[in-house]
């Protein structure tokens, strides 16, 4: 079915996409609970882990800029290997469920107002691997320039955004696990030139009584530079506030997220991993 892409904007979890995907029950509602919270939580939940910083807070220290590995460089770690799950190949979107997303040579674009694009199959722990595109001359600004995201079990997203010359909010650039925590470094390129993401994520774990037993974690390579490394996912991810974790499912889909950019993707692969 075709999602309606207010459930899944930055301003309410995205755990609404539970009513499209397989394996997580039944449908939760919009607005979560805090859930479990991990032990270095703050009891403010309007902090991140620690304490120290609060959600999309403006006063963080934004990283450092980092000279990215060139396309050439690369191309070999791109290649989807033997077994890998091909999800775009340039040339349909028969892996994901029906968009009004375009197809056209070679890429995938985002069409504002049409909803997320969200695969057909389902997913837990796995090595991922896209290729993103931000327009030149670039559109809108902070948080509307260029605008996207991709979330694994459609929960935990690492944002995509055009931050090569933008002072938004450190968790909240490229390469940020949304809401979290900000990339270690800033190696994106400019816009108009193709941005390499590899993504491994080793999913939650819940006991039969639905209790947190081992967060999430995250490996990103992004343009090459390892910006988060095995980092521990503080829950879903989410705009203001810790949304913490709710159970769910070994596995769920992997959405791409609509937010009113033009974005484009391409060469996107997956390789399940066992827990």
């Amino acid at each position: 079915m075709t999602l309606p892409s207010p459930l899944f904007q930055k301003n309410s979890i995205p755990f609404l996409l539970a009513f499209a995907v397989t394996g997580l029950g039944a449908m939760a509602p919009a607005e979560a609970s805090p859930g479990q919270q991990l032990p270095n939580a703050s009891p403010d939940l309007t902090y991140t882990a620690g304490g120290k910083w609060k959600v999309n807070d403006n006063a963080r220290p934004k990283p450092a800029k980092a000279e990215p590995k060139s396309e050439a460089e690369l191309a070999p770690s791109a290649q989807a290997p033997a077994g890998a799950v091909i999800l775009f190949n340039g040339k349909d979107l028969s892996a994901w469920r029906p968009s009004k997303w375009k197809v056209e040579n070679g890429y995938v674009e985002v069409v504002p107002k049409t909803g997320y694009l969200t695969s057909v199959d389902s997913f837990g722990s796995c090595r991922l691997h896209l290729e993103w595109w931000t327009q030149d001359p670039p559109v809108g600004k902070l948080q509307m320039k260029g605008n996207s995201g991709v979330f694994l079990m459609g929960r935990y997203e690492v944002q995509v955004l055009d931050t090569y010359d933008n002072p938004t909010y450190a968790d909240g650039i490229a390469g940020a696990i949304y809401g979290q925590t900000p990339p270690s470094v800033n190696p994106i390129r400019p816009p108009g030139q193709w941005q390499y993401y590899d993504i491994e994520f080793h999913r939650p774990i819940f006991d039969a009584d639905k209790k947190l037993v081992t967060p999430a974690t995250m490996t990103v390579d992004f343009n090459g530079i390892r910006v988060q490394d095995n980092v521990t996912v503080e829950g879903a991810t989410g705009p203001n506030h810790r949304h913490g974790y709710d159970a769910h499912g070994d596995k769920a889909s992997l959405a791409l997220q609509e937010h009113g950019c033009t974005v484009r993707y391409r060469n996107i692969w997956l390789v399940p991993l066992t827990d």
